[in-house]
């Protein structure tokens, strides 16, 4: 069954009971149990939910997996994830790691005695140097949050078998859609929900599928023993929204290119991010890895002070976190959604204070390149 088809009739579809299409919203805390200790399936609502487990059995065919999981949100998905491992455990993550992820690995994650090395993961190199005696997984972001630089995969997976390691992908950016991590050897891919599976700006959650059934227990013992359940009509806005998952990020993706081309041949900027791009490092890579080249691009506009006179002149562009909507939003990594990582660290990554992130949505492309225009013309 081809993605398109997966994202309307996989996982459980419909209500047999009564004929409906939809599955419905089971809002509700508790089931009656035939006898005391016996239930038909379900006994508490942080445990398992029918309207959850729906949506975890979709994101878990999508993703190729054993065993689907749905959270509170992205990051109480990456925690929950992190709890799998013990104290002493070190974990290797991608250097220009998403701000919240950074977060909750130096700020939180260290408290229990969990480390944390920020690395390079598009050089197999930087990974190995990386790898100590007590390092249990690498954590990727492919592509990364904001540079989106792209790893290999096939390549990172074989170094974490090849060292006894856990290899977890965040497919936030490309999606089930676009690529497959389990398919190149991931051991956990995991998602912001929020961002494009979501994709209209209206629900908050994160998703994480697993490669075995084995992991899988392990992480729903987690999952009910922490509580960070998504509720049932966030879980049903999901699965409405990933309905239609395949045909806007075509329309991202559409939009991103002819605006990263635009962008590209603009005096005003000085470096474009994109992997649809030719020129970007990872283009023949990330050809390689997935089906498409998603809606996100980032692009350097120099001086600090460019970036309120460009952000101040847009009509079409909202300003504001997150990604993957419908409607275009724009953000400034710097002070928005990596302002926790320190302005050192965050040079030394090459998200400078002139780093503009755009997050295309699906409008008309000319009214989106005519309102970037206007933005970028003035500083000529």
């Amino acid at each position: 069954m081809k993605q398109k088809t997966k994202m309307i009739h996989g996982g459980i579809t419909g209500d047999e009971q009564t004929g409906a299409v939809s599955v419905p919203i089971y809002q509700v805390s508790t089931y009656k149990q035939p006898r005391a200790g016996q239930h038909t399936g379900y006994e508490y609502s942080r445990t398992g939910n029918p309207t959850r487990t729906a949506l975890e059995s979709l994101i878990a065919d999508l993703e190729g997996g054993a065993a689907g999981y749905a959270f509170g949100s992205g990051m109480a998905a990456v925690t929950a994830v992190m709890m799998l491992f013990n104290s002493g455990d070190h974990i290797i993550l991608t250097d220009d790691v998403y701000g919240g992820t950074y977060r909750v690995m130096t700020k939180v994650m260290n408290r229990i005695g969990i480390e944390a090395t920020f690395s390079d993961t598009s050089s197999i190199g930087d990974i190995e140097k990386a790898i100590k005696p007590n390092t249990k997984a690498i954590y990727v972001e492919t592509p990364t949050n904001p540079l989106l630089k792209i790893t290999d995969l096939k390549k990172v997976s074989e170094t974490a078998k090849k060292h006894g390691l856990l290899l977890i992908v965040d497919n936030t950016f490309y999606t089930p859609y676009f690529q497959n991590p389990l398919s190149f050897g991931a051991d956990i891919v995991l998602h912001s929900a929020t961002k494009y599976l979501g994709g209209h700006s209206d629900v908050v959650g994160g998703l994480v599928v697993t490669a075995t059934k084995e992991l899988g227990e392990e992480l729903h013992f987690i999952q009910n023993s922490t509580g960070g359940i998504l509720g049932p009509q966030d879980s049903w806005l999901l699965m409405r929204g990933m309905k239609t998952l395949g045909l806007r990020m075509e329309a991202h993706e559409q939009n991103a290119r002819k605006i990263a081309a635009f962008l590209e041949g603009h005096h005003a900027v000085e470096k474009v991010y994109y992997p649809g791009s030719p020129s970007h490092p990872g283009h023949e890579l990330a050809k390689q890895q997935s089906t498409g080249f998603g809606g996100m691009i980032s692009f350097d506009i120099g001086k600090e002070e460019n970036v309120d006179l460009v952000l101040g002149r847009l009509k079409l562009f909202t300003i504001a976190e997150s990604l993957g909507a419908v409607e275009s939003l724009i953000s400034v990594p710097a002070r928005m959604t990596h302002a926790s990582i320190p302005r050192d660290r965050r040079l030394q990554l090459g998200i400078t204070d002139g780093l503009i992130r755009i997050s295309v949505g699906i409008e008309d492309i000319d009214d989106l390149l005519e309102d970037l225009k206007e933005a970028l013309d003035p500083l000529a």
